[in-house]
């Protein structure tokens, strides 16, 4: 399961997409609530994020993306008393973490935007749409796994464990 994730989610990042319209952040949230192993539920969106931008190359904000998806992998630990409420404020504080701390990157590392508050604002209103993106993205790819785990549990009793000791 931990190596099909993985891939997953570098093929989202590889085959045609709206921006920021992947599920990496709902693996994230996940594999926080599901893997028994803090070490795999880190792993696999970092490891998809990796193999990923082998392709694409690295840039200048890739830790702060990368430190936005371990931040929500920790969403994901609060999931693990798992409920519908739950799981969609986390895919949406995600979105909303993701967007607060890579633009800022954005504003902070590159130099795309003047280094004063006015700047800040602009990069963060020109990011607008990749946020609305990212919540339809977290909401949906969230609802697919955490629904599918759900009706497979409910099909497969071995999978009926407390959440965080299966997988």
């Amino acid at each position: 399961m931990l190596v099909t994730l993985i891939l997953a989610a570098a093929a989202s990042r590889l085959i045609p997409h709206p921006p920021n319209f992947t599920p990496i952040a709902a693996i994230a949230l996940f594999g926080g609530a599901q893997f028994s192993s803090k070490r795999a539920a880190f792993l696999v969106p970092l490891a998809g994020l990796f193999l990923s931008d082998l392709v694409f190359g690295f840039y200048g904000i890739t830790p702060v993306v990368y430190g936005s998806f371990a931040l929500t992998v920790c969403l994901g630990f609060w999931v693990r008393h798992r409920s519908v409420q739950r799981i969609a404020f986390a895919a949406l504080a995600s979105a909303i973490l993701f967007f607060v701390l890579t633009n800022f990157g954005v504003w902070a590392i590159d130099n795309l935007y003047p280094k004063t508050m006015a700047g800040l604002v602009d990069c963060y209103v020109a990011a607008i749409p990749f946020l609305r993106n990212m919540l339809l993205g977290n909401l949906l790819y969230s609802a697919l796994l955490f629904g599918g785990f759900a009706l497979a549990e409910n099909r497969f009793i071995r999978l009926r464990e407390p959440a965080g000791v299966g997988v």
